[in-house]
């Protein structure tokens, strides 16, 4: 049984990690970094999806994870980078 500690350990780790990682990652790395089943990391993903936390995309077979805040900042500033540049 995975104590209220654990769980928000957990929820903080992927986002830290997803911070971290603009390019995305997948559950089976967020699960060998955290050390956790990847059934773990997925209820968990779906949870802060759910809160507009996490961001989930497929690329070819792969599904990637992205921190939606560093998106829209990433985002952001490519937006103005695109406009300085006319």
């Amino acid at each position: 049984m995975i104590t209220i500690n654990e769980k928000n350990r957990v929820r903080e780790e992927i986002i830290k990690i997803l911070g971290n990682h603009p390019e995305g990652l997948t559950v089976q790395f967020l699960s060998d970094r955290i050390g956790v089943s990847r059934h773990t990391i997925i209820k968990y993903i779906f949870e802060l999806k759910g809160s507009g936390i996490v961001y989930r995309r497929r690329v070819g077979s792969a599904t990637l994870h992205y921190l939606k805040s560093l998106l829209e900042r990433l985002h952001k500033n490519f937006e103005e980078v695109k406009y300085e540049a006319h």
